[in-house]
């Protein structure tokens, strides 16, 4: 519990002295501390409302006992194997097979699914994954990705517009190219504090959900099969926001080469390989 506490507040701090680099560059020291006021507004907003706005992003439907009875089941009855509240549960029309968690607590938690997983795997397999995203929300990593989501995604749009519209004014006190260094720059430091807080919560959800399922050869063959077919079929929604890639099970995203080095998701191979180990 304290350990994920205190990631939230190191990628919050991350998040606040990127907003006031990007404010600099746009504005000198008012811009600055516009920016850190703006980073705080977001964190708040973060806090009690990514988890929305990520769901309707998606064009996520809430389904229940009587739309969606096994699937709503399932989450019940895994729920109940890991001592959870109930969570909302969402279903999204994507031909690519993916899923994630989010909500800023366990209290408050939703787990969604796309049409293209449940069509793909077998009962098994979807349940070890839905375990999987069950055990982020036990262990509150949906919080930190809800967040990170929203921010980084915030300073992306942030820094494009800095490019398009500080035209290198040198009275702000900011040399123009110093500017368009920290708009290029402070993306990747996002993702790349989106890339260190993600990796190994994903082998620990994985750990997790194989205890939630009590199948982890399962959750295994849902991987391989994910993988393979999520790179075959395109997610629209996430190419368009790729700052949400790290909720989801499996890479969405079609990026190859060097787009590929700032992957959110450890190896594959690598997960499966822990998974087989343990069953």
């Amino acid at each position: 519990m304290f350990g994920n506490w205190l990631k939230t507040s190191i990628l919050m701090a991350g998040i606040v002295v990127l907003f006031g680099m990007v404010g600099t560059s746009l504005g000198g020291a008012s811009g600055m501390l516009i920016a850190l006021l703006l980073a705080g507004a977001m964190n708040i907003y973060a806090y009690w409302f990514s988890d929305t706005a990520v769901l309707k992003m998606y064009n996520a439907q809430e389904v229940d006992e009587h739309s969606a009875p096994g699937f709503y089941g399932m989450i019940r009855e895994l729920s109940q194997n890991a001592g959870l509240p109930m969570p909302k549960v969402y279903i999204i029309d994507e031909a690519q097979p993916n899923a994630f968690a989010t909500g800023r607590n366990p209290e408050h938690a939703a787990v969604a699914a796309t049409t293209g997983i449940m069509s793909l795997l077998s009962e098994r397999e979807l349940r070890g994954v839905m375990a999987h995203e069950l055990a982020h929300v036990r262990h509150r990593d949906t919080l930190i990705s809800t967040i990170s989501a929203t921010v980084a995604g915030a300073i992306s749009s942030i820094a494009q517009f800095g490019m398009l519209f500080s035209g290198g004014d040198r009275e702000r006190g900011v040399h123009p190219a110093v500017a368009i260094l920290i708009m290029i720059l402070a993306p990747i430091a996002a993702m790349l504090i989106q890339m260190a807080i993600s990796r190994s919560r994903e082998f620990e959800a994985d750990r997790g959900g194989a205890e939630i399922c009590g199948d982890p050869k399962a959750l295994a063959a849902a991987l391989e099969k994910i993988h393979n077919y999520s790179h075959r079929i395109p997610m629209e929604t996430a190419e368009q926001h790729p700052e949400t890639a790290q909720m989801m099970i499996i890479k969405p995203l079609s990026a190859q080469g060097i787009q590929s080095l700032f992957s959110t998701h450890p190896r594959t191979e690598e997960r499966v390989g822990r998974l087989l180990a343990l069953a």
